[in-house]
């Protein structure tokens, strides 16, 4: 299993060592690759320096490997992947057994060609071709690798452009950053006061990871270092890696599966008996209930009884709501509706600049726990593909309640779940923005079983388990996402045939039609 440096691959060989039977412990193994140091490579790829680690382990240990990798986030991109396989079939990766080493590169940037500035899929760009062999005779000489990073990245290499980029950004994020700008001009333009509502926010306040998950994953070993060794409070029915990760990665967690205000008053009750926690972690909204949790409430709860509240913002968007000002960290998947392309990951954390642990957290993210292991061609497509992310929140906002009202109307529609109609509305109001919208996800039960499968298999669009895509996907997210534990999901309200929706940028009309022609073809069956 890969993963991009010797830090992260190191630390789920940790987690294996921890979980499998003594006897396998000796077949556990790392091997770090770093650029070989003793050939005379061009000095862009000096400058870039690639690394990639394998964990290796027995067939017994690998669903242990596979935890780690699906709840982290850690693991290697393909197009890091793919590069550095390139490089090692080129003799120009090194095994070391020494990770002291592997040198780290916090920002390695560089430019690619024309075609990874403009909108594209991740297949309009090649496989990098090896140029020939490395012999005895040139493996020293620097323009083999000029030729190999030619060949995949083009000729006109600015590893200014990347640092750039992840500016760009993190701006964009800060709400710093609101319109178009071209990244070859030179410097980004002065910051402008940001959206967010906090002045004092900062670019550096906020940071990227390679996945969504990577992000909530350091936050919370963030508030581990920071805070210490406390539990965490998981509240409201959770993306599957979340809970995981509180359970797994620390002293674990308490749960809270309806995000409701009964739970808030549990909640309390324990407050009050002298229990203390680390942090608050919930989404904005959940999924797949499009639950809202009660955020002032929250806010005041953590104030009073010292714990930190960490929001997932990535359904809401905060092209539609503010979770920050009642957040000490704000998290989001990147890959989602801020890209929409489905052609790169990513994912990010806000520090509020006015919360209580700030400076701790701060210390402890640039200290101990942050490792900057974004793929530099990574950063070009998510930079690319997020310009225009307001613009296409607006109109997903549109289409996402044409649809609720087509399937509200329709009387095979058990329940909707949608913040403009859940009963949580006021919460979500609470936090929406004066000219945000509801979203871009929907979810459905049908009053029958086989009806909903019916309408599934005739919706003309997309099928998938992921979200925010800039085309209409669905899926049947709970027997995706929790089909071992069915059972335990519907004690929390979630109904293992709910159909989840997420909505796209197509014609308003041909979606509501769509939707229509497949709520016929149930009626009909």
């Amino acid at each position: 299993m890969l993963f991009p440096t010797a830090r992260t691959a190191t630390r789920c060989l940790g987690f294996i060592k921890e979980r499998v039977k003594a006897d396998l412990v000796p077949a556990l193994d790392v091997v770090h690759l770093a650029l070989d140091a003793s050939k005379d490579v061009s000095p862009l790829l000096k400058r870039l320096y690639p690394t990639i680690s394998a964990v290796l382990c027995p067939k017994e240990a690998f669903p242990f490997a596979k935890q780690y990798w699906q709840h982290t986030g850690d693991g290697a991109s393909s197009r890091r992947a793919e590069f550095c396989h390139g490089l090692f079939r080129n003799h120009l990766l090194l095994a070391t057994a020494n990770n002291k080493t592997v040198q780290e590169s916090h920002t390695r940037p560089f430019r690619g060609p024309r075609r990874y500035q403009r909108r594209a899929s991740i297949d309009a760009v090649g496989s990098p071709t090896p140029g020939k062999p490395l012999t005895p005779d040139n493996a020293h000489e620097p323009q083999e690798s000029t030729q190999f990073l030619e060949e995949r990245f083009g000729r006109n290499l600015d590893l200014g452009l990347v640092e750039r980029a992840k500016s760009a950004i993190r701006r964009r994020i800060a709400g710093s950053l609101c319109h178009e700008i071209d990244l070859h001009s030179g410097s980004l333009p002065a910051p402008s006061p940001n959206t967010r509502g906090l002045q004092s926010l900062a670019e550096h306040d906020v940071y990227l990871f390679p996945a969504g998950m990577n992000a909530i994953f350091n936050a919370h070993q963030a508030l581990l270092s920071a805070r210490g060794q406390l539990k965490s409070i998981n509240f409201g029915f959770p993306y599957v890696d979340t809970l995981k990760i509180l359970q797994k990665f620390g002293p674990g967690c308490v749960f809270y599966g309806n995000a409701s205000s009964k739970d808030l008053d549990e909640l309390e009750i324990l407050l009050r008996s002298g229990h203390r926690f680390l942090g608050l972690f919930c989404e904005f909204p959940g999924n797949p209930l499009l639950t809202c949790p009660d955020l002032d409430r929250i806010r005041r709860l953590a104030d009073e009884y010292d714990f930190a509240v960490v929001v997932d913002e990535t359904i809401g968007t905060f092209a539609n709501i503010d979770v920050l000002s009642v957040s000490d960290i704000v998290v989001s998947s990147l890959t989602k509706i801020f890209s929409g392309d489905s052609n790169v990951m990513g994912g990010s954390a806000i520090l509020n600049p006015e919360s209580k642990y700030y400076l701790a957290l701060k210390q402890a993210l640039d200290c101990d726990v942050f490792e900057d292991t974004y793929w530099p061609e990574d950063v070009i497509f998510m930079e690319r593909n997020s310009r225009d992310f307001a613009r296409r929140v607006d109109r997903i906002n549109v289409n996402a309640e044409a649809i609720c009202k087509t399937l509200r109307s329709s009387p095979l529609v058990k329940s909707l779940y949608y913040p403009k109609w859940n009963p949580s509305r006021e919460n979500y109001d609470a936090r929406r923005l004066p000219n945000g919208g509801y979203g871009g996800l929907v979810s459905v039960v049908f009053t029958d079983k086989e009806k909903a499968k019916i309408f599934y298999d005739a919706m003309e669009i997309a099928k998938g388990p992921s979200l925010g895509t800039n085309f209409t996907l669905c899926s049947p997210y709970v027997l995706l996402a929790h089909y071992q534990e069915l059972p335990w999901a519907a004690q929390y309200g979630v109904d293992p045939s709910l159909i989840r929706v997420s909505v796209g940028l197509e014609e308003t009309d041909h979606l509501q039609a769509t939707f229509k022609r497949a709520l016929l073809a149930a009626e009909a069956a």
